[in-house]
């Protein structure tokens, strides 16, 4: 939720610029795991405080850590770290929804109006032309809140930040924030990343099965694949343990005072960007969704369709799900994600056996980009 960061920007950044084309073939890390330690201890050389990475190629685990978790005491990063995911948030909330397309329970061709009437209204927007499947690869054209002025100053601004950063908000204050702003375009038009499609799209699990988004991500994801190391914290305001501190500047500059953004209320970033987990339960997530394991042939196809922007024709978007395709011609899926101290990317090849999780434990610095190109392609 920081500026750099997918939860805030209007399109996924980070990774998102590279996406690219069709699967390719899964290839090991060429030379070792050399090439991504020199990366991200490139990272902290570059103004990271700490980075964690793991990467997993069958029952083959690698991992490193580069940097401190604390500044102030200089302790370590911890290969164990669990840290705030950010937008990685987005391919568990898609995996409920397309599940319970599977169960029958809902249709991806369904409006946002049969499922959430009245909530997306006004300014020009219109939930009865939006379908679900509009809010999962954003071409809603709904507007994004966390790019509204008065947000960003509560939220991504010193003074508001440590002002409001135990606040509540309902999942319901954040799309009127997005409905008190024009669409971005006509739905289906165009794309354009928007954290309001998931924020609505959480709605409408907790709509379609009666309890909230968070109960069914544990239900349905994080209990069957064992990932004790992940959760959906709500309104909880610490990490926990093992954990390091999280470093932002609260500024649309990477220069100035660097701040200790640890503890927030995560409500503001909610179905979009509000889970916590660690590198090696986003290996495991990851792996298990493109072997096939969480969803059934169908839904996982419609997950991998990707919608280009024109601005990136490199890029390609799914149903919660990013697909990349390196330098070296090796294809990956997965996310980034950002909030408030935190960078995380996670992804894996299209057969699921190799895998990279990692995490910056500030928001302002790093070539996250130049991990994954190492760790895949072995580039320095």
């Amino acid at each position: 939720m920081t500026v750099r960061t997918t939860l805030v920007a209007a399109t996924a950044v980070a990774l998102s610029v590279a996406l690219a084309g069709p699967a390719f073939a899964a290839a090991p890390a060429r030379g070792g795991h050399d090439a991504t330690r020199k990366a991200i201890e490139a990272a902290v050389k570059d103004g990271v405080p700490g980075v964690t990475a793991e990467a997993r190629t069958g029952h083959r685990v690698w991992s490193a850590t580069a940097g401190v978790g604390n500044l102030g005491t200089g302790k370590p990063r911890s290969a164990h770290d669990r840290y705030r995911v950010g937008s990685i948030t987005k391919t568990f909330v898609s995996t409920v929804v397309l599940q319970l397309e599977a169960e029958g329970r809902l249709s991806l061709d369904d409006t946002v109006e049969k499922w959430l009437p009245g909530v997306v209204r006004g300014n020009g927007h219109d939930g009865g032309a939006i379908t679900l499947r509009a809010l999962l690869n954003h071409t809603s054209g709904i507007f994004n809140y966390t790019a509204d002025a008065e947000f960003r100053r509560t939220y991504f601004e010193k003074d508001g930040f440590f002002e409001h950063r135990y606040d509540t908000k309902s999942a319901q204050d954040l799309v009127d924030i997005a409905m008190s702003h024009k669409p971005d375009f006509a739905p289906g038009t165009s794309w354009k990343y928007s954290n309001t499609n998931y924020v609505l799209a959480g709605m409408v699990i907790e709509k379609a099965t009666g309890r909230p988004y968070g109960d069914e991500i544990r239900e349905r994801v994080i209990r069957p694949l064992h990932l004790d190391a992940t959760s959906v914290p709500g309104t909880r305001a610490t990490v926990p343990r093992p954990s390091s501190r999280a470093y932002s500047k609260l500024a649309e500059t990477i220069t100035g005072p660097t701040y200790d953004v640890t503890e927030m209320n995560p409500s503001a970033a909610s179905s979009a960007g509000g889970m916590i987990s660690d590198n090696a339960d986003l290996n495991r997530f990851y792996s298990a969704l493109l072997k096939g394991r969480l969803l059934p042939p169908e839904q996982l196809a419609e997950m991998r369709t990707t919608v280009t922007d024109a601005a990136h024709p490199n890029a390609g978007y799914g149903l919660g799900l990013m697909e990349l395709k390196l330098s070296c011609g090796v294809g990956v899926w997965g996310h980034d994600g950002g909030i408030h101290g935190s960078s995380s990317v996670a992804v894996t090849t299209a057969d699921g056996r190799h895998s990279l999780s990692f995490n910056f434990n500030g928001d302002w610095s790093g070539d996250a980009l130049a991990v994954v190109e190492a760790e895949f392609c072995g580039k320095k």
